[in-house]
């Protein structure tokens, strides 16, 4: 190995420079101790000195001899350091050739596995140029997809920017009217100036010439100023008596004729529920006949059919003059239908007795029932509600037969809850819950002849009986007022009951009729003396009176609200109630520069 032919050379020179030091050492002393024996040869002998002389050149020859022999040594010792260093340089050439073996056979091996690295190399980078053209190819589409954002952007600026442009107009010819403004009422606030400097030389005036008539009145009535407040005060006092006593009487005249017109609203209730003549048209189903001999047949000997047939339908069956036809009164809508197919059935099948009116009777009741079910199913359905009480459907499907102002109550509930879901999907709320408060809103009216109360309260104690959430049942007992609504779904529900059930055409009134109702209350409100402008709301069951606060005041906007309602309780009439809400603002306005 070339290294270690570089030590083995080192080392000979180091030894040869160790023996040639030694040889210089050796003849520099020789020739020392040769020139102090001269010396003392030539020169003169001293006394006593030749011990010292002998004894110094012993110690000369001494060191030299030590010199010799560590000379020796030391060559010695270079001759088997250098023999040790050829038998290692031996074994270090018989090393090197096996190394040199194995660096071939590694060289070998590297090769291969260089090979492999750049076959792997070249895959990966191919692999990698595909990525960096896909990857190219996303960030050209995500570069495209951002330019026409930017375009869309830039079109939404600028026409922002053409809206700001005209807001700077209008604002501008805004500031022009204001200064033309602050012009016009820098001269009045002058002129008013001028006013009450004029106005306060006629008040000195006037209290100059008033000072003078107190004196003259003084003189001629014999009374002094005191005497006279006293007996003025008097006066009015007794004019106020009388006020207040006229007051009092108009108050409890008003008192009597509200307490009147409830008395009326609550008899009426009592009698639809109770289903008396005044709501036959509502609770009253025709059955045509096949001919009036058919009359006899349904009343039986001595009238027994007619009185089983009431007995078993508890609907009462009325046979008049009416050609080929009888009439089915009953206050329940579901059960004068169940009558009703029971009577068709029978006469269809021509064997009219009390055992088959009991047998036709079951069968019938379990057709309605089937139908109400259907019903409601269908109803639920087309809401979108999937999850309600069984005995709720049920209730349902009875509203199928209920009637409420000439408009069937199920078909109610199903437009009023897809109003009150367009409303929450515009309100961003929950769509599903609305729904179900404006649905279930009238299910008590099953169950109004059964149960004392308000359909309402009825409703919202079936609806928590049943596991509804408190927002359906708060909803529910709220929509008339009967509770105060505290919940968003609660309001929602109120004002779809009333667009449903007020909209024109949708209960027994025409259409005609609803607009003559509606110009006739805004043209009662708007003949009084200070109003501005009326507006008939909510189905004309609100009136909004805006009223001008310069020529009504706090006091005179009450009387006015109560003078309207009692003429339209006068002249026209209506469903429900009508409120009458007088509204008077005043605005001041002020600029500050």
């Amino acid at each position: 190995m070339p290294g270690l032919e570089v030590v083995l050379a080192v080392a000979v020179v180091i030894i040869g420079l160790l023996l040639a030091a030694v040889i210089f050492v050796g003849l520099r002393v020789v020739r020392q101790l040769a020139a102090g024996q001269v010396g003392s040869l030539g020169a003169e002998p001293r006394r006593g000195n030749y011990p010292a002389e002998r004894d110094r050149l012993k110690d000369s020859l001494e060191a030299l001899r030590v010199a010799n022999e560590e000379a020796a040594g030391a060559l010695e010792e270079a001759r088997a350091a250098v023999a040790a260093a050829r038998s290692e340089a031996a074994a270090l050439r018989n090393e090197t050739a096996t190394a040199k073996a194995e660096a071939a056979s590694a060289r070998a091996e590297a090769r291969k596995a260089i090979d492999a690295a750049r076959a792997e190399a070249d895959s990966i980078v191919e692999r990698a140029n595909r990525q960096v053209e896909q990857d190219a190819q996303r960030r050209q589409r995500r570069l495209d997809e951002r330019e026409r954002l930017l375009a869309v952007e830039a079109k939404r600026l600028a026409a922002d920017a053409d809206r700001l442009a005209a807001d700077a107009d209008r604002l501008s010819g805004d500031a022009d009217r204001l200064t033309e403004r602050d012009r016009r009422l820098q001269a009045i606030e002058a002129d008013l100036a001028k006013r009450e400097a004029s106005l306060a030389c006629r008040e000195a005036d006037l209290s100059e010439t008033e000072r003078r008539r107190q004196a003259e009145l003084e003189r001629i009535a014999e009374l002094t100023v005191d005497a006279a407040r006293a007996e003025l005060v008097e006066s009015i006092e007794a004019q106020a008596k009388r006020e207040a006593a006229l007051l009092v009487r108009d108050i409890e005249h008003e008192a009597r004729n509200t307490a009147e017109q409830r008395a009326r609203q609550i008899v009426v209730d009592a009698i639809q529920r109770v289903a008396s003549e005044q709501t036959a048209e509502s609770v009253v189903s025709v059955l045509h006949l096949p001919g009036d001999e058919m009359k006899g047949r349904i009343i039986g000997r001595e009238g027994r059919n007619i009185r089983a047939f009431e007995s078993v339908t508890g609907v009462n069956l009325i046979i008049d003059d009416t050609p080929e036809a009888v009439l089915l009164s009953c206050f329940d809508p579901v059960r004068r239908e169940i009558g009703r197919l029971t009577l068709e059935k029978l006469v269809l099948d021509g064997r009219i007795h009390p055992h088959r009116i009991e047998e036709v009777f079951d069968l019938a009741r379990q057709e309605v029932e089937r139908l109400c079910q259907r019903a409601a199913e269908d109803a639920l359905v087309e809401v979108g509600i999937t999850d309600l009480h069984p005995e709720l459907v049920t209730l349902l499907g009875r509203l199928r037969y209920r009637m409420s102002y000439g408009q069937n109550v199920l078909k109610h509930l199903v437009e009023t809850a897809h109003i009150a879901g367009g409303m929450a999907a515009e309100l961003h709320l929950d769509p599903a819950l609305i729904k179900r408060c404006a649905f279930l809103h009238d299910i008590g009216k099953a169950l109004t002849h059964e149960v004392e109360g308000s359909h309402a309260l009825i409703g919202a104690d079936l609806a928590r009986k049943y596991g509804e959430p408190d927002e359906v049942v708060h909803a529910i007992e709220a929509h008339h007022n009967e509770v105060l609504p505290q919940t968003v779904e609660a309001v929602l529900t109120q004002v779809s009951d009333s667009c449903s059930g007020g909209r024109p055409g949708a209960r027994r009134e025409s259409l005609e009729v609803y607009i003559k109702r509606l110009e006739r209350i805004e043209e009662i409100a708007g003949a009084r003396g200070g109003v501005e402008k009326v507006f008939a709301m909510q189905a004309g069951r609100e009136i909004r009176v805006m009223v001008r606060p310069e020529d009504v005041d706090d006091i005179g906007a009450a009387v006015l609200a109560r003078d309207v309602a009692k003429r339209i309780e006068e002249e026209l009439t209506y469903p429900g109630q009508i409120r009458v809400t007088v509204v008077r603002e005043s605005r001041v306005s002020e600029i500050a520069r």
